[in-house]
């Protein structure tokens, strides 16, 4: 569950950001005063804020929320009502990983337009909740230098609708397998439990989902653009009331998951579909819920970059690992000597088969990778 917190600070440099724990700077960051349409313009003035996120059980410190999710915040605001959530089409959400999602999104859509417009070879980006590093190259149009200015800021801002989503995804999902090989962000509170637990990569997708849609709104300013987006998308889904929400999720305890109290649960339902197979990911819609009677989960495509030749560009991406449990991934993917980057199109699968074969050793076969199925699919364009 991506540490429990995406966009939180490990310990070595906790003392450092403290100071913009609670929010942004004191002067208004010029990318929320704006259209949020204009965002990828005008550039944020630094990545999201620090947020705090929970466990998708129904533990001492789990928060379930209902359809009033309140304001959205890129900066801090008491407004903002974050905690878990159900929906009948979507199943768990983690309100959190969404927002942190949305944030990260936006603010990488913008930095990859502004390295676009430089005609920058590309450009490298990383969460505060680890150590690696994601590096993006990019291959321009072979007429980019003749275009008129007007038509490279339209190209440029197209390219970063598609770039933001996917950064942002590839590298949570870089955080989920590190995370699930043993890494720890916060010392030596154990967080193999969140790893992939079974909300974690469909909240994160649509984070990114929510982020596009809202700087695609060209009348309401980026946090008010995202909250109607995520009160839509969640109204879509069926999220029920708060006490629904804690009640249906109570059902699956000792069979999903043990505990009571956060770093001593054990999470047994994981989700591994992180859209390898066919292109989208399918929720875990929790059995029998009454409130929810013969739903169907809702897929939505993964972000993809093999749409940008139709722009004429073309990009590569490698994540740097510089955790202590990058040694083990590298290998299985490269065998000895290994190499030092990650390439996500060539090596996900690889690392995801043997999450997988790990899981079916510890809980059983319903862990084996299972055939495509024929479920609800959203109509977003698989560019967006």
């Amino acid at each position: 569950m991506m540490t429990r917190v995406l966009g939180r600070v490990c310990l070595t440099g906790l003392l450092f950001l403290v100071p913009t724990a609670v929010g942004c700077r004191i002067v208004p960051d010029k990318a929320l005063s704006c259209p949020a349409n204009q965002v990828i313009y005008r550039g944020f003035d630094g990545p999201p804020r620090i947020r705090f996120g929970t466990y998708p059980s129904a533990n001492i410190g789990t928060f379930f929320k209902g359809p009033n999710l309140g304001a959205h915040g890129y900066c801090f605001t008491l407004a903002e009502k974050d905690g878990v959530a159900y929906t009948c089409r979507g199943g768990t959400i983690d309100v959190i990983h969404v927002r942190i999602a949305a944030d990260w999104t936006a603010y990488l859509a913008a930095v990859t337009y502004r390295h676009l417009m430089n005609h920058d070879n590309g450009f490298s980006c990383g969460l505060a909740v680890d150590r690696s590093r994601s590096y993006i190259t990019f291959t321009y149009p072979e007429n980019w230098d003749r275009l008129p200015k007007l038509e490279q800021m339209k190209v440029a801002g197209e390219v970063a609708l598609i770039v933001g989503p996917y950064l942002t995804f590839t590298m949570t999902s870089w955080h989920e397998m590190i995370t699930w090989y043993g890494f720890k962000c916060m010392g030596p509170f154990p967080e193999f439990p969140s790893a992939f637990s079974w909300e974690d990569s469909y909240s994160n997708l649509l984070g990114t989902i929510i982020a596009v849609r809202a700087l695609q709104d060209p009348q309401h300013k980026f946090n008010e653009a995202v909250k109607i987006a995520l009160d839509r998308e969640m109204q879509t889904l069926g999220i029920v009331p708060a006490r629904a929400a804690k009640r249906i999720t109570n059902t699956m305890r000792g069979k999903w998951w043990t505990g009571n109290v956060i770093f001593h649960v054990n999470m047994k339902k994981r989700n591994f579909d992180i859209g390898l197979d066919d292109g989208y990911i399918t929720p875990t819609l929790i059995p029998q819920a009454s409130e929810c009677p013969d739903a169907e989960p809702m897929a939505y495509p993964v972000p993809r970059l093999d749409v940008l030749p139709r722009y004429g560009f073309a990009a590569r991406v490698e994540i740097e690992p510089h955790e202590w449990e990058s040694g083990k991934i590298l290998r299985l993917v490269y065998g000895d000597p290994p190499q030092k980057r990650i390439n996500p199109e060539e090596h996900f699968a690889t690392i995801m088969r043997d999450i997988q074969q790990q899981a079916v050793a510890m809980y059983g076969p319903e862990y084996e990778p299972a055939p495509p199925r024929n479920i609800t699919q959203t109509t977003a364009s698989r560019a967006r």
